[in-house]
């Protein structure tokens, strides 16, 4: 599995972090999230899998927190890992992140996860703006 990013610090101790993340084209836009704090960081919406929750389950309850949608048909489209640190969780990660792509159906509430908004961007504003590499790199996969 292709690793995006920095390399691990060999005087860290990473916990593993699975997550499961969308790509969702709204027209010829895309949903994205933007946590606004500890500084504002655009993403694909989506997060962490739960002990016992399967990826799928995962994704639509995280797009759901994260921006409000319901989605449908996701499809995997692949997976990178990257070693970071969580500030939030006072952690260092090894994210394991499950990329899809799916149909956004309808905004059903406001985002309930702290700090985040839901964005709607072109495709420009998005590899543009997009926090790391792993993100775009999967969002220019499935657009070229």
């Amino acid at each position: 599995m292709q690793r995006v990013g920095e390399p691990p610090l060999a005087d860290k101790k990473y916990t593993l972090r699975p997550g499961a993340y969308a790509i969702l084209p709204l027209k010829r836009r895309f949903l994205m999230t933007a946590q606004l704090s500890p500084q504002v960081d655009v993403q694909l919406p989506g997060g962490g899998i739960d002990p016992g929750e399967s990826p799928l389950r995962a994704l639509h309850r995280e797009v759901r927190e994260e921006i409000g949608w319901s989605i449908a048909y996701p499809r995997r489209l692949g997976a990178f890992r990257r070693f970071v640190y969580m500030p939030e969780y006072d952690l260092w990660a090894e994210k394991l992140c499950h990329v899809y792509v799916a149909h956004p159906v309808r905004q059903i509430t406001d985002p309930v996860e702290p700090d985040h908004v839901t964005v709607v961007l072109s495709l420009e504003e998005a590899l543009q703006s997009l926090g790391n590499d792993g993100d775009r790199m999967f969002l220019e996969r499935y657009l070229f």
